[in-house]
């Protein structure tokens, strides 16, 4: 081998050393962010508007650096953020992180007396006389311009990271499914968030997934930020005006009091079909029954916390999907019912929110999903409201990994049932609940094979 080639070599081995290198092992940092999102007496919430403040709603989040541009997620207690709303809120969170849209993720945790937010459905609202009884644009403005400056001041504080934690634990007596199905297989019973039919309450929990899983980022031995992950509704009672972030945000409340320090965050899962009905009748006293079950479920996760060093493998992967409008889903029966002022309210407000989905398929908008890979954990991020079966499939598809799904990303398409729940029936595949069709099943699992592939990371 001549001289000269052997310096050559020497020389690209030494800037591969220090370009490549740090690059793949670069330091990653970690901060975290909340803003106060509680709407006030009289605006909307989820169903009619708020009579009182139980306790405050938050957005919270946490932000990655050090893996590219920075990444964002975030949880919010708010039953949903849709459309135009969702890339308002995305966007205004990336440009607070100086980051790319596709690296910002906003979930919901769908607390039945907290806010929705879709300017888009408002809009055909409005053109009817009934602006500001569904949606507070404004109320959702400055909710966002709060979380994206939170977000902003937090940036200078950030902290390192030097090791990643999981734990998972069982909950206890929370989640189960909401469709009975009868011999025929079709659902013979809604059990929905809280029931009292005595056959309901004898049931099974049926499909659910019963574990809570976590994840934590520590500086040194000082934990910096606690993220869980759980499928089920979040209610409770609801309906009424009382704005709370109910069992699963009081929960999260009561860790933050029992573990001083670190950030406390908390994603629902794929829960379109899972709720607390057989375990809660829908009095008053069951809240904090079912708040101490998940604090109890956190604590066990946090308990059972394994650390390891900061992976090498670090990745953020996305993806983007269109998916296809119902078959109900058409312009004309829906502008005729949206200007029929002899139709109820409810029926009005539905066919806005319809309308809003249809014009974004009508568009070609994608929905974008994302994966956050640390080492053996992967996070999915998910739209609409998602049937556990997504969720128990992804985990199904990486043994080898911790698969945890986040879900209630943009609400625009409603409950996402799976192909053979569309023939079954049930409230949740109703023409007023979905706005999509059973071969949204497979766009969404060819989607979570991309991303949890390894050819993804």
């Amino acid at each position: 081998m001549s001289r000269p080639f052997c310096l050559c070599t020497i020389v690209l081995m030494f800037f591969f050393s220090l370009v490549l290198l740090p690059a793949l092992s670069a330091a990653l940092s970690v901060t975290t962010f909340e803003a106060d999102v509680t709407p006030a007496i009289g605006d909307p919430v989820a169903y009619v508007a708020a009579r009182s403040i139980e306790d405050p709603l938050y957005a919270k989040g946490v932000v990655l650096l050090g893996a590219g541009k920075p990444i964002v997620l975030c949880a919010v207690d708010w039953i949903g953020i849709a459309n135009t709303g969702h890339d308002v809120f995305r966007a205004a969170l990336a440009k607070a992180a100086r980051t790319d849209l596709d690296r910002v993720m906003v979930h919901t945790l769908h607390q039945h007396d907290g806010p929705r937010f879709d300017p888009s459905s408002e809009a055909y609202l409005a053109k009817v006389g009934l602006a500001g009884k569904v949606f507070s644009d404004k109320f959702a403005n400055a909710a966002i311009a709060r979380t994206a400056a939170a977000l902003e001041k937090a940036l200078a504080k950030a902290q390192p990271v030097t090791h990643v934690g999981y734990g998972r634990s069982k909950v206890d007596k929370v989640a189960s499914n909401r469709r009975i199905l009868g011999p025929d297989g079709k659902v013979t019973v809604g059990r929905m968030s809280a029931s009292r039919i005595p056959e309901a309450v004898a049931a099974p929990e049926g499909t659910i997934d019963p574990f809570l899983q976590l994840i934590a980022f520590y500086n040194g031995e000082r934990p910096v930020a606690v993220l869980t992950y759980y499928a089920t509704h979040p209610q409770s009672h609801y309906g009424k005006g009382d704005v709370t972030a109910e069992f699963v945000g009081l929960a999260r409340a009561q860790r933050e009091k029992e573990l001083p320090g670190p950030m406390h965050i908390h994603f629902n899962g794929a829960s379109g079909n899972v709720a607390a009905g057989k375990y809660n009748d829908g009095s008053p006293a069951m809240r904090p029954v079912l708040t101490s079950r998940m604090a109890a479920a956190m604590k066990q996760a946090w308990d059972s916390v394994t650390r390891v060093p900061v992976p090498r493998q670090i990745a953020w992967r996305t993806t983007s999907v269109a998916l296809p409008k119902g078959p109900h889903i058409e312009r004309g029966a829906l502008t005729a019912k949206l200007h029929d002022a002899a139709s109820k309210f409810e029926d009005r407000r539905e066919a806005a929110i319809h309308l809003a989905w249809l014009d974004r398929v009508d568009a070609g908008h994608k929905i974008t999903v994302a994966a956050l890979r640390l080492g053996d954990t992967v996070v999915l991020h998910m739209p609409g409201e998602l049937f556990v079966e997504y969720q128990l499939e992804a985990q199904q598809m990486r043994p080898d990994r911790k698969v945890l799904m986040a879900a209630y990303g943009d609400f625009g398409p409603g409950y996402i049932g799976t192909a053979i729940a569309y023939t079954q029936g049930g409230y949740e595949v109703s023409e007023r609940a979905t706005r999509v069709g059973p071969a949204v099943e497979e766009l969404l699992r060819k989607a979570m094979r991309e991303l949890l592939s390894d050819a993804a990371h």
